[in-house]
C-alpha cells in the first residue's frame, strides 16, 4: 500500500490553490494537513464558504505553520514574490516545494537550485501544469530544428500579474536549445507604437494578452516559405492542470534536487 503524503496548500482561496484542494479531497493517498493564507489566520479551512471542508487550521505565518505540523509536501499556487520565500523557508524545513508559480529570477532558480541539492530534497517548479501544455512545448521544440522562424502568442485572464508567461519563457527557452540566434522580421523594421512586435527573446518574439474569460492558452506559430505550422494548447478549466499537480506532488518525494518543468517528470 503506498503510504499518504502529508501535503500543505498555499494559497487555497485562490483559483488553482480551491482546485489542488478539491483534488487531494478524491485521492486517497494525499493527506491536506493545513493551510497557508495571509488571512483566516487559525481559522478552520471548513470555516470557509465555497472551499472543501477540511478540519485543518490556516496559518498566516508560514514558520508557524512548518513548526506546528508535520508535512511531507509544500504545493505553493500563489505569487512570485511569495512563492519565493515559501520554497526557500519549506527547503530550510526539510519539506518539498512543488511549485506552480512563475515568474522567478534566474538568480532566484539558481537559489533554490543549489538549496534543494544541499539539502538532499525534491522540489518541482513547474510553469505549467498542463500535461497537454508541456506536451506543446515538446513538439514545438521539435519543430524549431526545421522553422527557426518563430512566434509566440500567450492568452491569460487579466488576474495574472506577470507577462510573458512562464510557460511561454519556458517555451523560449526550448526552442532556443536547438536554434541559433536570429532576429526576424525586416531588418529596417520599425515600430510606429512602442511594444507592437512584442517582447524580444533572442530574436523570437513574444505577445502576452490578458482578457476576463481567459483561463491559459498558447499558440506557437512557426513560418517558412510557402508554409506555416501552428502549436497550440488551450486550458478552459483550472482542472486541467491538477493531473500534473498530483503526478508532481508523488514524484517530488523520489527526487534529491530541483526539477524545473512538467516535462521532466514525464516518461
Amino acid at each position: 500500500m503506498t503510504d499518504t503524503i502529508k501535503v500543505i496548500v498555499a494559497g487555497p482561496r485562490g483559483r488553482m490553490g480551491s482546485e489542488a484542494l478539491r483534488m487531494i479531497e478524491k485521492e486517497d493517498n494525499l493527506e491536506l494537513v493545513a493551510c497557508i493564507d495571509h488571512k483566516h489566520d487559525g481559522k478552520k479551512l471548513s470555516e470557509l464558504d465555497g472551499l472543501p471542508a477540511f478540519d485543518v487550521t490556516i496559518y498566516a505565518d508560514i514558520n508557524t505553520c512548518f513548526e506546528s505540523v508535520q508535512a511531507d509536501v509544500l504545493v505553493d499556487l500563489t505569487t512570485p514574490e511569495v512563492g519565493y520565500l515559501h520554497t526557500k523557508t519549506a527547503l530550510e524545513y526539510g519539506i518539498r516545494p512543488v511549485v506552480g508559480t512563475t515568474g522567478f529570477t534566474n538568480e532566484q532558480l539558481e537559489e533554490l537550485t543549489d538549496l534543494a541539492e544541499e539539502k538532499g530534497l525534491g522540489t518541482v517548479i513547474a510553469p505549467n501544469f498542463a500535461v497537454g501544455a508541456v506536451l506543446m512545448m515538446q513538439f514545438a521544440k521539435m519543430a524549431a530544428k526545421y522553422f527557426p522562424d518563430v512566434e509566440i502568442i500567450e492568452k491569460h485572464h487579466d488576474q495574472k500579474l506577470d507577462a510573458p508567461s512562464g510557460t511561454a519563457v519556458k517555451t523560449a527557452q526550448l526552442i532556443q536549445d536547438v536554434r541559433e540566434s536570429k532576429k526576424q522580421g525586416h531588418p529596417n523594421e520599425k515600430e510606429t507604437i512602442q511594444g507592437a512586435r512584442g517582447a524580444d527573446m533572442d530574436g523570437m518574439k513574444i505577445h502576452s494578452v490578458r482578457l476576463p474569460g481567459l483561463v491559459a492558452h498558447q499558440e506557437v506559430i512557426f513560418g517558412s516559405s510557402g508554409q506555416n505550422l501552428t502549436i497550440k494548447h488551450d486550458s478552459f478549466d483550472r482542472a486541467s492542470f491538477m493531473s500534473g499537480v498530483k503526478l508532481a506532488v508523488e514524484q517530488v518525494m523520489k527526487l534529491d534536487l530541483l526539477v524545473y518543468g512538467l516535462e521532466n517528470l514525464l516518461d
